[in-house]
C-alpha cells in the first residue's frame, strides 16, 4: 500500500544549496513505479515556464498554495519519492505532495489488453500517473489562456504575467522560477497588462469572473476526482466550456475520465492512434467508450508513448496583437 514517511532531511537538494528555515520534507512510497517527470508533464506550459523545471529524472515546481507560496522538489529514489518543500506553503506542499505523483490514482481496472498499441503503450509506461493539483484556480487560469489560440501563444502570455506578477520561487529553486500570482493578484492585473500579455479583453475577462468566486470553486475538490458535478460547477462560470473544465479537472483534481473535447489536436492523435485515420470530437468518444471511466488514461497513455500523428498543409498562423 503506498505510505508517506516524513524524514528530517533528505538528499534531493543540489549540493550548496540554501537549506533556510522552512524546509519540510517527506517520502512517499507509492507501492509500486512512479515517473516523476511524465506525470507532471501536464503542469509543464512550455519549456520556458517560470513554474516548472526538469533537472535531470527531478521536477521542481514553484507553486501558489492556499497557505502562500512553495517551491517544491520532487525527486525518485529507488522505490520512493522523495518530497521536499520551502516557503510559507510548505507545509501544505509537502502534505499533498504525492498526490502530484499519483496517490489515489487507481489503473487497476483499465483493462488495455484486447488492443495491442494501448497494451504495448501502458507496457511500456509502468510509471505514469495522473496527477491531482488540489489548486483549481491556478490550473484554471492558463487553461483559459490556452483557450483558441496555439500553445506558443498562450506560454508566452503564461510567461510574460507570471514573470510580471508572480513572486520568486523560495528556497533554492533553480534561478528564475516564479510563483505564480494568486486570485486577488490576477484580479488586480490592469487591462493594458493583459493586452501586452496578448490576452484579449473575452479571456481577461473570463479570468476576472473566475477570481471572483475562487473559493467556490476551491470547494469543488471535496466532490471527489471529477466528474459530471465538478463540470458542471467549472461551466457555470461564463466563458469556461466544457474544454476548459476538463482540462482543469485532468490536473486539479485529477479526472481519470474528462478527455479534452473540442481540443485541436486530441481527437486526431486518439483516431491515428487507435485506428489509422483522424477523427473528430464525436468519433474520439466512441473509440474511447470501452475504456469509459479510465478515458483520460487511455489519452494520457497514446500521448506519453512518443507515438504522432502524420502532419498534413500549413501550421496555424500565430497572430501577435500586442502592439494593436
Amino acid at each position: 500500500m503506498p505510505s508517506v514517511r516524513p524524514v528530517a532531511a533528505s538528499p534531493a537538494v543540489r549540493p550548496g544549496a540554501d537549506d533556510g528555515a522552512g524546509r519540510v520534507d517527506t517520502v512517499y512510497r507509492p507501492g509500486g513505479p512512479v515517473d516523476v517527470v511524465a506525470t507532471l508533464r501536464p503542469l509543464s506550459r512550455g519549456s520556458g515556464d517560470p513554474a516548472h523545471r526538469v533537472v535531470g529524472s527531478d521536477v521542481w515546481l514553484a507553486l501558489r498554495t492556499p497557505e502562500g507560496p512553495a517551491s517544491v522538489l520532487l525527486r525518485p529514489v529507488g522505490d520512493t519519492v522523495a518530497i521536499s518543500a520551502w516557503g510559507d506553503g510548505a507545509p501544505w506542499a509537502v502534505a499533498h505532495g504525492p498526490d502530484l505523483v499519483g496517490r489515489g490514482d487507481d489503473w487497476d481496472d483499465l483493462d488495455v489488453s484486447a488492443h495491442a498499441f494501448l497494451a504495448q503503450a501502458r507496457h511500456r509506461q509502468p510509471g505514469l500517473r495522473l496527477l491531482r493539483t488540489n489548486t483549481v484556480v491556478a490550473m484554471l487560469v492558463p487553461a483559459i489562456m490556452e483557450q483558441k489560440v496555439t500553445s506558443r501563444q498562450a506560454w508566452r502570455a503564461w510567461r510574460y504575467l507570471v514573470q510580471r506578477f508572480g513572486t520568486p520561487a523560495p528556497g533554492p529553486a533553480p534561478e528564475g522560477m516564479v510563483v505564480p500570482p494568486d486570485a486577488d493578484t490576477w484580479a488586480r492585473i490592469p487591462s493594458w497588462e493583459w493586452h501586452k500579455a496578448g490576452i484579449e479583453p473575452g479571456r481577461s475577462a473570463t479570468v476576472m469572473r473566475v477570481v471572483q468566486v475562487a473559493p467556490a470553486l476551491e470547494r469543488t475538490l471535496t466532490l471527489g476526482r471529477g466528474g459530471e458535478l465538478v463540470a458542471s460547477r467549472l461551466q457555470s462560470i461564463p466563458g469556461v466550456g466544457p474544454w476548459t473544465a476538463a482540462e482543469t479537472a485532468q490536473r486539479a483534481h485529477g479526472d481519470p475520465d474528462s478527455p479534452s473535447v473540442g481540443d485541436y489536436h486530441v481527437p486526431a492523435l486518439v483516431g491515428w492512434a487507435l485506428t489509422g485515420g483522424p477523427v473528430d470530437d464525436d468519433g474520439m468518444l466512441e473509440l474511447l467508450e470501452p475504456w469509459r471511466g479510465h478515458r483520460e488514461r487511455v489519452v494520457r497513455l497514446i500521448a506519453g508513448s512518443g507515438f504522432r500523428k502524420p502532419t498534413f498543409g500549413p501550421r496555424m498562423t500565430i497572430q501577435d496583437h500586442r502592439g494593436h
